[in-house]
């Protein structure tokens, strides 16, 4: 198909896109642009603001040092006193060796002195200098006019000594003593070639200048060369301007080449001009082609008319593209409908097929309809064919842990891995969901293929194990017979849902060949039913050997290889026998049997899958029932039986061999069983009752008596007068013979006991 229109519109609008490109480009190239110079004034006002910070910094970090040397320093103080400096000459040498440790500290230090009001002495570090012989006279005195003034002065010349250079500093002076003194004060002098040199550390001179003026707009230091030269003009724009309030000084700093923004700039609104020259040009351009370009669009509304393929579309006021649009739409909506019958059809019709095949019906040109429907090669050599069963395990699981859209994509993905694998093993398989968990498979089989049994198995467990690990799910597939021709394939389908039926005896995620199974185990109910008789029967005696009956209950399940109804069937068996038995004797075993527990617990076994999972749901149940059947037996004899203990304990407990054993020998129960029964109804344990009765006893020998403690100690059942005697002051708190003598006042030793 020829492609004149489609070259006509490319080459119609294909300079307007060039023109537009072009113009973006430039635009983009001007934001870019404004945005550089934008983040370049920031970047340089960061710098500017560090610069200037840090030159504050230092300032008043020299004036804290100093602060602090004054507070500290007791010899300053010592100094400005003449009596006391005439005294003591070491306050002169401590003083000097501050200031010089002051200077060794900080580089930006020029030098210190102390000037002494009362005799007019200066103080520098190479010692004292007459007033008439100091060079930086003129400071003192302005100091002295102004002495409310407490911040740096402006740059001036500094020498101290007449043979030495001038050198620019800046100075301020703290007055002594802290902080309003009036014998003198400390002045210290700031380098500026120190000052100047910090700065330029700072400062990149290939990319950034930087300028720095006084109050009155002096130059104080600068970056640039013309500056530097003395001819006073910029070469660099200046960005920011910054203050600082300490100095007073003014920091002027920019780009050393920013005359590059202002050509970028010129160039910038050049391109700008040349932009709207061309979205003019493109506006006439377009229309000229559009004029040019509608005469086919003008052809294909005719012939749209002229078809009429919606007569209710007419009439309305639409233009040729809606028109056009509209007319497309209603053809592809009518394409796209068909298409979705075809496949519901066909889907419908693959699936109505299936089941008759399943049902044994309509066999008769079944490869005619499944050629028709596409569901053979159209190289048929399949003679051999068997029925499978898959089923999803633990489907409860499945259907509440996913989305019903992600159950059919999992349904979906299921079917065609299954269908791949058989086609891998050279077997055809065609799959069909016949449930909500259970899917179908026909499986065709070539007559020259050895074992097709084996082959089968084979591909049932290969599968299995690819959807256990891929798709985190587990299935059970259930296998007819191999069978010949398309009509006994429902023969083979029979079969293996009879091989489902047997689940919970040959166990999950397995493969169920129909020809393994047994053979009819019907008449095997009543062998069953004698079981659970002989284990409701030693369930009542309380022995404990129901469990081994349990035991062989489920090893015969196992073994006769049951249905899955009939295992259900006679466990409940089982269970009614046991509660016509059980169930009225108390409320706890009657919550077994009926209510809610036993509701949900028949739901819990109407979920288990496997015989295993039977065996210990069962053994566990029935434990918790057991256990409560005898508790509910020994608690309804034990009041009789401990009433019966205490007499014969009241009416024995002077016998030495009183023991728990004793009792255990004469009431014929275990002595841990008569320590609990003690310990239930008296709240004591049995060793501290008998001793409570014997103590009871012995004291009364011993206030009503005069026989000897030994012979109270034998009445009392202990063989000798010590072991008597210890057990009697840990019970009373006194001795067998202080008890005798305090008994004349019966109150005190009563007291001391409980005490």
């Amino acid at each position: 198909m020829q492609k004149n229109w489609y070259r006509r519109m490319l080459l119609s609008y294909f300079p307007i896109f060039l023109f537009t490109v072009t113009i973006l480009i430039f635009m983009t190239f001007i934001m870019v642009n404004e945005i550089s110079h934008k983040e370049t004034v920031k970047a340089d006002r960061i710098s500017t603001g560090y610069i200037m910070d840090t030159v504050s910094r230092s300032l008043r970090g020299i004036e804290t040092n100093l602060l602090e040397e004054l507070e500290k320093n007791d010899q300053y103080r010592e100094f400005l006193n003449v009596e006391r400096t005439q005294e003591n000459r070491e306050a002169i040498f401590g003083v000097v060796d501050s200031m010089r440790e002051l200077i060794a500290n900080d580089s930006l230090i020029d030098s210190i002195y102390v000037y002494r009001l009362e005799d007019k002495q200066v103080l520098t570090r190479s010692g004292l200098v007459k007033w008439d012989d100091f060079a930086d006279k003129g400071f003192i005195e302005q100091a002295l006019a102004s002495p409310e003034y407490q911040g740096w002065s402006s740059i001036r010349p500094f020498h101290e000594m007449s043979t030495e250079d001038d050198r620019q500093v800046i100075s301020m002076y703290k007055r002594q003593p802290l902080p309003f003194g009036t014998e003198g004060f400390v002045v210290i002098n700031v380098n500026m070639y120190a000052v100047e040199r910090m700065i330029r550390s700072m400062n990149n001179d290939k990319v950034t200048f930087l300028t720095i003026r006084d109050e009155a707009g002096q130059l104080v230091f600068s970056t640039l060369p013309s500056i530097q030269s003395g001819e006073d003009q910029e070469t660099g724009k200046v960005l920011n301007r910054m203050n600082s309030d300490m100095l007073g000084w003014t920091f002027e700093s920019g780009i050393a080449a920013g005359q590059l923004f202002l050509w970028v700039s010129v160039i910038s609104y050049v391109w700008i001009g040349i932009g709207l020259l061309t979205v003019i040009f493109a506006i006439f351009y377009i229309i000229y082609i559009t004029r040019k370009n509608y005469k086919p669009i003008r052809v294909m509304m005719n012939r749209i008319e002229s078809i009429q393929l919606r007569s209710d579309g007419f009439g309305m006021k639409m233009d040729e593209l809606s028109l056009i649009d509209r007319t497309l739409e209603n053809l592809i909506q009518q394409t796209e409908d068909y298409e979705k019958e075809q496949r519901e059809n066909l889907l419908v019709g693959r699936k109505q097929l299936f089941f008759e095949i399943m049902q044994g019906e309509g066999h008769q040109h079944v490869e005619e309809r499944l050629l028709k429907l596409k569901l053979l090669p159209e190289v048929n050599t399949f003679d051999l064919f068997a029925f499978m069963i898959v089923e999803i395990g633990h489907y409860g699981h499945f259907r509440s842990g996913f989305s019903v859209h992600d159950q059919n994509t999992l349904k979906f993905a299921l079917t065609n891995v299954l269908q791949e694998l058989a086609r891998d093993d050279g077997m055809h398989a065609w799959a069909e969901w016949v449930g909500e968990s259970r899917m179908g498979i026909i499986i065709g089989i070539s007559g020259e293929e050895q074992a097709p049994k084996d082959n089968i198995r084979q591909f049932a467990e290969k599968g299995g194990a690819w959807v256990s690990e891929n798709l985190r799910m587990s299935l059970t597939f259930g296998i007819g017979p191999v069978v010949k021709g398309w009509g006994m394939i429902a023969m083979s389908f029979k079969a293996a849902a009879e091989a489902m039926q047997h689940k919970l005896s040959l166990g999950i995620e397995i493969v169920i060949m129909s020809d393994d199974l047994p053979g009819d185990t019907r008449r095997r109910s009543y062998k069953y039913l004698q079981m659970a008789a002989d284990l409701v029967r030693e369930f009542r005696l309380s022995t404990g050997e129901w469990r081994v009956y349990l035991d062989n209950i489920f090893e015969s399940l196992a073994s006769d290889c049951l249905k899955d109804e009939d295992i259900r069937m006679l466990l409940q068996t089982m269970m009614d026998m046991l509660g016509s038995e059980l169930g009225n004797i108390s409320d706890d075993l009657q919550e077994h049997f009926k209510g809610e527990k036993a509701g949900l617990w028949k739901q819990t076994v109407e979920e288990t899958i496997s015989l295993d999972q039977l065996r210990v749901l069962f053994f566990e149940y029935l434990t918790e029932m057991y256990r409560h059947y005898v508790a509910y037996c020994e608690t309804k004899n034990h009041r009789a039986m401990i009433t019966e203990m205490k007499s014969y304990i009241e009416e024995n407990f002077v016998n030495p061999d009183l023991s728990l054993k004793h009792l255990s020998d004469r009431f014929q129960i275990s002595g841990k069983y008569a320590s609990y029964l003690f310990k239930e109804e008296f709240h004591m344990k049995f060793v501290d009752f008998i001793v409570q009765l014997r103590m009871e006893h012995a004291e009364g020998l011993l206030a009503e008596s005069e026989d000897s403690v030994q012979s109270i100690a034998l009445q009392v059942g202990y063989a000798n007068s010590i072991t008597f005697g210890r057990v009697f002051k840990r019970v009373i708190g006194v001795t067998p013979g202080d008890y005798r003598k305090l008994k004349l006042k019966p109150g005190k030793a009563r007291h001391s006991a409980t005490f």
